[in-house]
């Protein structure tokens, strides 16, 4: 079928800007986890000095305050704005790019990492307005825009139709769940590893939330994407004994995957379990996250399998 190129033009353009709109909305939160200062109130109307700080509790009772908020406060806000706007225009390059092939955009590897890094950014939109954590957003950024660039770049493709194997509706189904449920898995990933600095106990990591915030921002976040990312790998399944006749072949793709399902399902069991809350089971989480970036990028471009000739799924 024909492609609309001016559509997979303008889808190409505002993927470019979203991940300029992402760099410059981390430098934000980067500027304000570095330089932010805590709250302070002062007496309205009065001229007076600052009665005192909103972590120290000095302030006097029954006095009328208000609070200033720190330029870097603003700049994080600033920050969180300019998510919502990346997260807006890339929503907008996955629908211009799925209008211009008649297809779901993510047949490709290109088209799957947008949908992967869009989720991400999404879990982190709803993170932040049920968390403190707005400060940690340039840490979540980062990687996503690294990402981004290079999947505009080393992975980009042209707007084509895909591959007749993959001209099924198992590619709606398995590949949208599978590429959402391990791009919410990023987020997690992170909130571990700033939990591990965190209780690590050195001074330099103090200005990062408290270690139970970001404990509960993992798990959390990984309860809700777990069952995803196990109905994927069962449509997987089920897709693959249509097209090849198995449902599982041990392919490259697809123990990386179980690995990385196996890796997860021990988190929320160590989670749970005595002994092995805290660091020990942020350690599990830590590895589950470099695995799921191992299988997103070395077992789709290095490695051959049945997986490779879509890079996707």
């Amino acid at each position: 079928m024909p492609v609309n190129e001016t559509l997979s033009t303008y889808s190409d353009w505002t993927y470019g800007a979203a991940v300029s709109v992402y760099f410059f909305a981390a430098v934000f939160y980067l500027c304000e986890a570095a330089f932010g200062r805590a709250k302070t109130k002062q007496l309205v109307g009065a001229g007076a000095p600052v009665a005192g700080t909103a972590e120290d509790g000095t302030w006097t009772p029954g006095l009328v305050v208000r609070e200033e908020r720190s330029r870097a406060e603003k700049l994080g806000r600033m920050g969180a704005a300019l998510t919502v706007l990346g997260a807006l225009l890339q929503l907008s390059s996955l629908v211009l790019r799925g209008i211009a092939t008649e297809r779901a955009p993510w047949g490709n590897m290109y088209e799957y990492g947008s949908l992967l890094t869009f989720a991400a950014v999404a879990t982190w939109l709803v993170l932040m307005r049920k968390f403190p954590v707005r400060k940690l957003g340039g840490f979540v950024l980062v990687p996503i825009v690294i990402l981004m660039f290079l999947g505009g770049t080393v992975l980009y493709a042209e707007a084509a139709p895909v591959q007749p194997a993959l001209q099924s509706y198992w590619l709606v189904v398995h590949v949208s769940v599978i590429s959402v449920s391990s791009g919410i898995l990023l987020v997690p990933g992170v909130a571990s590893v700033l939990y591990l600095l965190k209780s690590s106990g050195r001074s330099r990591f103090y200005r990062l939330p408290d270690a139970d915030v970001l404990d509960r921002v993992a798990y959390r976040s990984t309860v809700f994407a777990f069952p995803l990312f196990t109905i994927g790998i069962i449509c997987g399944a089920i897709w693959a004994e249509a097209a090849w006749g198995r449902f599982w072949g041990w392919d490259p793709k697809e123990t990386v995957a179980f690995v990385c399902w196996v890796v997860y399902a021990a988190y929320l069991h160590a989670r749970a379990t005595a002994g092995w809350r805290g660091r020990p089971a942020a350690w599990i989480n830590a590895l589950g996250f470099a695995l799921n970036v191992f299988n997103l990028f070395f077992i789709n471009l290095v490695t051959t399998g049945l997986h490779s000739y879509a890079g996707v799924g």
